[in-house]
């Protein structure tokens, strides 16, 4: 277990944490404990994993190896005396490492004559094996043209290849015994048919429960992809398809917007698994590809009874068919030194954040509690905690319950048209700050036309904020040296007449700069 580690990939952290009789708990010898660490640490000890506690970096100018030790006994509750001391860049301590792995891990336990129970925990996907299948045999046998199944879809599948782990996995072995770890191949098409977390079993002998700890995984965050050009949009169809080849966890569906064509609304668990998969499309497949603002999953109550899941704003009904709205709300513990709290307090408590607990962790790190609206967490929360720790706040999250929420759908209108992709869904009270950023950072980024442009935020019929790109316009007065008034008014008022005119039939582009700063609603200038 590395710290920091990330929230949005926690549930597969805790599979891999479950095939384990022990974890190495890596901790920086310059930064310390951090919030995930805790989190990490909690995970482990509900599996019942022995913990070997190891403070990496020791070679550093600013390792506080001493320090770290303090913080493992009063933080963690472990032996900070034990923990050993590594460089993993220098070699040192190394050899000890191994040897302490060997000597406090306990062996693995299951007998090879009770009914095969394998615990799926990571998978890959290979061009010519398809969906290799990473697996702990818990108890029973695993052999190479053994008929297995899938226990959470009732799959049924036969073992082609079956193997331990190996550098170059260039020879497999004749079966995996219980208490083992390797990978088996079967034919299985597509990473999505194998679920992290699921059991396999024999389908002939089969077991009698699943092992505990599976469920769905499920996205939390939401966003739309579109090409730049509307002609790559079945490159882009291929590529999102290989990309899910790899990751189960991508959930995308079709879906279109008057402004810029056919595209995907895809699911993401969280930002940083949607900036990868941003990264991947531009940097693996050289798309080129505008992303919407990112939503959360907004649960509404409508007037009728029924209950709708709104993520995408081209969804939400009409507001006077809605009786009530709720939003995700989250646990975020926040670890900092003493000298940021008051300024992460009031940002936490400008996210609509709502204090829970201040601990003091020592004599200089205060470890903080707050429930907030995911939503709010989503455009540039974890910018401005690092800013404003200047890197030294940790920060963690975990989502507990739907709250009741005052939403609405906030629209941009260019020259009086609206434009569907920039749309969101906001907490009705802070629309009006948010329109104005954003028309602010729209006026900054549409190219000035021959005519005035305005860019308006409304909800509903009601405009709420408003910039307007003022006009390329020619001095039709430079020929005029002199003469009556009322000549240079004639030819104004006539320059005036033709701009409207060219209004009515005018068309504004916006370009991918126009989308990111609906992204960007920091303060920055």
């Amino acid at each position: 277990m590395d710290t920091p580690g990330h929230v949005d990939f926690s549930y597969e952290v805790s599979r891999a944490i479950s095939s384990c009789e022990g974890a190495i708990l890596v901790i920086d010898a310059t930064q310390g404990v951090q919030a995930q660490t805790l989190s990490n640490m909690y995970m482990a000890i509900e599996h019942d994993l022995e913990i070997l506690p190891v403070i990496n970096k020791i070679d550093m100018a600013a390792a506080d190896v001493e320090g770290v030790r303090g913080q493992i006994d009063r933080d963690l509750g472990l032996d900070g005396d034990s923990a050993l001391a590594v460089s993993a860049k220098m070699g040192i301590g190394i050899d000890e490492l191994f040897e302490a792995i060997v000597q406090r891990f306990p062996s693995p336990r299951g007998s090879i004559r009770d009914p095969l129970q394998a615990l799926i925990f990571d998978s890959h996907y290979d061009a010519y094996k398809g969906a290799i299948v990473h697996v702990r045999v818990k108890s029973g046998l695993m052999r190479k043209g053994m008929n297995i199944r899938f226990m959470s879809s009732g799959a049924i599948h036969e073992i082609e290849e079956v193997s331990l782990f190996k550098i170059d996995q260039a020879s497999d072995t004749d079966m995996l015994a219980a208490g083992e770890v390797g990978y088996v191949t079967a034919g299985i098409k597509t990473v999505r048919d194998v679920r992290v977390g699921d059991t396999i079993t024999d389908d002939e002998n089969p077991c009698t429960a699943a092992l505990p700890g599976f469920k769905e995984i499920k996205p939390v965050v939401f966003s739309s992809i579109y090409p730049m050009d509307s002609a790559e949009y079945d490159d882009l169809k291929e590529s999102l398809e290989k990309l899910m080849l790899n990751d189960a966890s991508l959930v995308c569906e079709k879906d279109s917007s008057l402004a810029l064509g056919f595209g995907f609304r895809c699911g993401f668990l969280g930002l940083l698994h949607l900036e990868i998969i941003q990264e991947r499309l531009e940097r693996e497949f050289g798309q080129s590809i505008i992303m919407t603002a990112p939503s959360v999953r907004y649960r509404l109550k409508l007037q009728n009874g029924e209950t709708a899941l709104v993520d995408n704003p081209s969804q939400y009904p009409d507001p006077s068919r809605i009786d009530s709205a709720d939003e995700p709300y989250i646990k975020a513990e926040i670890i900092t030194p003493l000298a940021y709290i008051g300024n992460l307090i009031t940002l936490c408590i400008g996210k609509r954040g709502e204090q829970k607990s201040f601990t003091h962790l020592d004599e200089k790190r205060v470890q903080l509690v707050f429930e907030m609206p995911l939503a709010e967490v989503l455009f540039d929360f974890y910018d401005k905690l690092k800013s404003t720790s200047r890197g030294y706040a940790s920060f963690d999250y975990e989502i507990i319950d739907y709250r009741p929420t005052e939403l609405s759908k906030l629209d941009f209108l260019i020259n009086g048209d609206p434009v569907d992709a920039l749309s969101m869904l906001v907490y009705r009270q802070g629309a009006y700050e948010r329109a104005r950023k954003i028309c602010e950072r729209l006026q900054k980024n549409i190219a000035r036309q021959q005519f005035k442009v305005a860019i308006q935020g409304a909800i509903g019929g009601q405009i709420i904020a408003r910039e307007t790109v003022n006009p390329v316009r020619k001095d039709v007065l430079a020929k005029c040296y002199g003469g009556d008034v009322s000549r240079k008014r004639k030819l104004l008022e006539k320059q005036k007449e033709g701009k409207k005119r060219m209004r009515l039939v005018g068309n504004v582009e916006l370009g991918q700069d126009a989308f990111l700063a609906v992204l960007r609603t920091d303060d920055e200038n």
